[in-house]
């Protein structure tokens, strides 16, 4: 499956557009992660625990929306683009969503 953020790809010509396609994931914050969070929070750098949790949640979210465009019988997915939003307190939902197209190598 071909992804891109444009809005066509240049060694392929869209030949057919299907429908929109959409994968999510809500994730929680853990205690223990948000202990070290507050800790590295004191003396200064990046926080690789809530890193991790986003990027886990991006390829999760990919990942469903991949299986729904394989669906619909689609070769890529373009506009593909990335939302999050609070859910509740400590929860928040990442959305990726786009196009699902069928391709041919120009």
């Amino acid at each position: 499956m071909k992804l891109t953020t444009q809005d066509q790809f240049v060694d392929y010509e869209i030949t057919e557009t299907l429908d929109i396609v959409r994968g999510n994931t809500i994730r929680a914050r853990h205690i223990g992660k948000d202990i070290m969070a507050g800790l590295r929070n004191l003396v200064g750098g990046e926080v690789k625990e809530y890193t991790k949790m986003l990027a886990e949640a991006r390829e999760q979210a990919i990942d469903r929306m991949t299986a729904e465009a394989e669906k619909l019988g689609a070769d890529g997915i373009v506009c593909l683009r990335f939302v999050t939003s609070p859910v509740m307190q400590s929860a928040a939902e990442l959305l990726a969503y786009g196009t699902a197209v069928k391709l041919t190598k120009k």
